[in-house]
């Protein structure tokens, strides 16, 4: 049993996951750009089957959802002219769900995520998605500025392997994933597995 303890932790709180009757769920980049695109991600399939159970669980439970998408330029990543930019099947949007289109990691950022948000009168997020080191913390930590409580849920996420900026060997995807979940979870948001997060 690890001795180490979160920030959230020495405060006091008991961090739980949200419940999807009073959250609104958002996915971040469940693009087919981490599928079959110049980005495959490690664990994408299983990730992507998490993504689409939390979504089943979330519009039974009348849940609003919010898909957000890359938006790159043309002839690079998440190009919109091309099929990587498109959802991917597990996640697509369903008629009703917003749709947010972003240019940066933080979905918060040049977009109006914000304001769809407070639309639906809900200041607690479920958020999935890829990258987890990336989009996925940016818009975590972002949220928590915006007045938001987060969850993060872990298995409906994924990344992919990083070279070592100080010249080791590659990280790999499964220990960024972890470390990026553990730096969410000291302050920025609770972490939980999507059979977890309740109705």
């Amino acid at each position: 049993m690890s001795g180490a303890r979160t920030l959230l932790q020495m405060a006091g709180a008991t961090p739980s996951p949200a419940k999807l009757s009073e959250a609104a769920v958002v996915i971040i980049d469940a693009q087919n750009e981490y599928v079959s695109g110049r980005l495959p991600l490690d664990g994408v399939d299983a990730a992507l089957a998490r993504i689409a159970d939390l979504l089943t669980a979330a519009r039974a439970a009348g849940a609003p959802v919010i898909h957000v998408a890359q938006r790159g330029r043309p002839g690079g990543l998440f190009d919109p002219e091309t099929a990587h930019f498109k959802f991917a099947a597990q996640a697509s949007p369903r008629d009703g769900e917003a749709v947010v289109e972003k240019p940066l990691p933080n979905s918060f950022a040049k977009t109006d995520l914000d304001a769809k948000l407070q639309a639906t009168g809900r200041k607690t997020l479920i958020i999935a998605g890829f990258m987890t080191h990336m989009c996925v913390s940016a818009t975590a930590r972002s949220a928590l500025d915006h007045g938001y409580t987060v969850t993060v849920a872990a298995d409906a996420a994924a990344t992919r392997a990083l070279p070592d900026p100080l010249g080791g060997a590659d990280i790999p995807a499964d220990h960024l994933h972890r470390t990026a979940l553990a730096e969410l979870a000291d302050r920025f948001a609770t972490v939980a597995r999507v059979a977890d997060i309740k109705a």
